[in-house]
């Protein structure tokens, strides 16, 4: 008999994750949109390593969150894939946090930081090295502390 990967418990992880998600943007929209944006939400990023349904919610509360963005379709449609496939490397990567932390900030980089070259006529590197920056405070400083309170979490749970 095959288990279907859209189990109850599953679809509601996901569905967690992408709430969270979008309602952190949304709250802290005034410093989630823009080149010189630090987007909290970004930390969750880091949940593929833990939880294989990160990977929709994350692509899910992205797509809802940058329905509010001012870049309008073009950030709805590859700042949302950019979540997405950043979420399955981090996935594929889980193995080592500081290697997982790679793929939302360099992903992020490079689509959003493009995205804000082609809308807003900004430099292209210097715009990818601001995102890519950004990116990483969240991933690698507050994504990495909750991904080793979540292990601890857990350990505690079991034990």
């Amino acid at each position: 008999m095959v288990t279907s990967w859209f189990t109850t418990r599953r679809l509601t992880i996901a569905a967690l994750i992408a709430a969270l998600y979008a309602s952190v943007t949304i709250a802290l929209s005034y410093m989630s949109f823009f080149p010189q944006q630090l987007r909290v939400a970004e930390s969750l990023t880091l949940l593929p390593i833990l939880f294989p349904e990160a990977i929709p919610g994350l692509f899910i509360g992205c797509l809802v969150s940058n329905l509010l963005s001012p870049y309008g379709l073009p950030d709805i449609i590859f700042g949302s894939l950019a979540t997405l496939a950043a979420a399955i490397l981090t996935r594929k990567l889980r193995g080592n946090i500081w290697v997982a932390c790679i793929p939302p900030v360099a992903v992020n980089a490079v689509v959003i930081g493009l995205l804000f070259h082609i809308q807003s006529g900004a430099p292209l590197i210097p715009m990818m090295l601001l995102i890519g920056a950004e990116q990483a405070v969240s991933v690698c400083t507050l994504g990495v502390l909750i991904i080793i309170w979540l292990r601890k979490a857990a350990v505690k749970i079991i034990t």
